[in-house]
């Protein structure tokens, strides 16, 4: 069983609350779920939405048509209309958001009881029963939504990103806020005194991240994060750890661009700013994780390699996986214990210079020296290349005899493990971007077709790909226009290029 239900109403109308509360519900139920937020970047007005898929089996998107559509305002019928289904189920009111959480629990056939313990978790308890009460008695039951008896719980990437590093033992945490990235900025904070944690608010992203810098040269462990204006003030600071090799850890949650943008919606098109920006030569790890779970694990493996290679460890996301609500089914991994490996200031001479520098970090301009650390500095960038193929830097999914390819990265691995079941086709996900793995040529060169799935418009990873394995790939599934992609859409592009449509 799989329902499409889209909530639609004003910023302001409790859109998000009233999906998640839905979603806590259905997970309590032991049904998985996916939910996708619309909105536009305004307080108040506008059209918000959130596109809820509910399964009895592992769902990681959404889907073209809705067969539940919850109407809060008089616009979101009209703007919606054409994606109901032929016996789509309408709930149009003027009502508060709660009393269609109490509708939709009635409508699904769950007992009253599991969504009024979860109203427990808002405020104005007894005013949001009163809704849920009268949304609950006046709809009959359409389905059967009975107790599974799985344990699942819901996450979204931002909080995910924070789990990790909260795991590895983050000590600060500096930002300026910026949509996506803001959302781990704020979990962490929620949760700084009990894990003797400082989230300090900068005064801007320069700041920021040499707030990071400067606290992680003391030897605690920090990290900072934004998007992609904010990102590029960052770019001088990521070359002045490249030269210092002082750790850090940078969160960056893409958005469209260029410049501001489009702030709200979602785009896989920052790749080529995390692989290059800063000037210099100098090594870098770029790791993208697919899923919640996923980014739980590879923060903490971030940390770790930003710790014992003395580098800049970037964890590279976007909208749609830093704010959609995903099933979490499986523990991660257990965190890496992570040491810190440096000499202390107070204890004994410690000197970190953004010039080129001898190992007592005295400034230099001898030639000798310049190329001994430059060969250093490439040195480490393979040491680190050889330590990630003990971290999972790929993932394959999918029929692993198949001669059909399909290669992608980042928040697209949950539409196609949906949009490839029942097609003879494996999934190559590249986890470590930076560097790039050599089973990624080993598993192109044993394939007959290849197709690249980018959430953008000129397929930076299939420019990195050919830069490092010498391989093209000319068939390429692009979506650019700031949504992510749907399942259902997406199996018939997939079927249409590996029949040569």
């Amino acid at each position: 069983m799989k329902l499409n239900v889209l909530f639609g109403g004003k910023a302001g109308q409790g859109i998000n609350i009233l999906g998640h509360i839905l979603a806590e519900v259905l997970v309590k139920q032991g049904y998985y779920i996916f939910q996708s937020r619309d909105y536009q970047s305004l307080i108040r007005g506008g059209h918000n939405f959130n596109v809820l898929t509910i399964s009895d089996k592992p769902v990681s998107s959404n889907e073209s048509k809705i067969d539940i559509l919850v109407s809060i305002d008089s616009k979101t019928l009209e703007i919606h209309k054409s994606k109901l289904k032929e016996n789509a189920i309408i709930l149009q009111e003027e009502k508060e958001n709660m009393y269609f959480a109490g509708q939709l629990v009635k409508l699904l056939g769950i007992e009253f009881n599991i969504l009024e313990e979860e109203l427990k978790n808002l405020r104005n308890f007894d005013e949001n029963l009163a809704y849920s009460t009268e949304g609950y008695n006046s709809i009959e039951k359409k389905f059967n939504f009975q107790k599974q008896q799985l344990k699942l719980s819901i996450l979204d990437g931002n909080k995910a990103a924070a789990q990790g590093a909260l795991n590895s033992g983050i000590n600060f945490y500096f930002a300026y806020p910026m949509t996506p990235a803001t959302g781990i900025m704020n979990e962490l904070a929620s949760k700084q005194i009990e894990n003797n944690l400082v989230v300090f608010q900068s005064e801007s992203e320069i700041a920021a991240v040499n707030s990071a810098l400067g606290v992680s040269f003391t030897g605690a462990r920090a990290m900072t994060g934004s998007s992609g204006g904010g990102f590029d003030l960052m770019a001088e600071a990521l070359s002045l750890q490249g030269q210092t090799e002082i750790p850090l850890v940078v969160y960056l949650a893409s958005r469209p661009g260029p410049s501001t943008g489009v702030p709200t919606y979602t785009s896989q098109a920052d790749l080529n700013a995390a692989l290059y920006s800063g000037h210099g030569e100098f090594p870098r790890i770029v790791v993208a994780p697919g899923d919640p779970k996923e980014t739980i694990e590879k923060t903490n493996e971030a940390f770790y390699l930003a710790e014992k290679f003395k580098t800049l460890s970037i964890i590279l996301t976007d909208k749609h996986l830093a704010e959609s609500e995903y099933t979490l089914s499986e523990q991660p991994n257990p965190p890496i214990q992570i040491k810190t490996q440096r000499a202390l200031p107070g204890k004994q001479i410690v000197k970190s210079s953004s010039y080129e520098h001898d190992e007592n970090g005295l400034t230099t301009e001898s030639p000798e020296l310049a190329i001994k650390n430059a060969e250093s500095r490439i040195k480490k960038q393979n040491q680190i290349k050889k330590e990630i193929e003990n971290l999972h830097p790929i993932k394959m999914h999918g029929n692993q005899n198949s001669k059909n390819l399909i290669i992608s990265w980042g928040s697209t691995k949950g539409a196609i493990l949906d949009a490839i079941q029942g097609i003879d086709a494996k999934f190559l996900q590249i986890i470590y971007i930076q560097p790039l793995s050599e089973k990624v040529k080993e598993e192109m060169q044993k394939s007959s077709k290849i197709i690249l799935i980018e959430n953008n418009s000129t397929a930076p990873l299939g420019d990195w790909i050919t830069q490092n394995t010498g391989m093209e790939i000319k068939n390429k599934i692009l979506k650019y226009d700031g949504s992510p992609f749907l399942s259902n859409e997406l199996n018939k592009q997939i079927q249409g290029a590996l029949n040569g449509k």
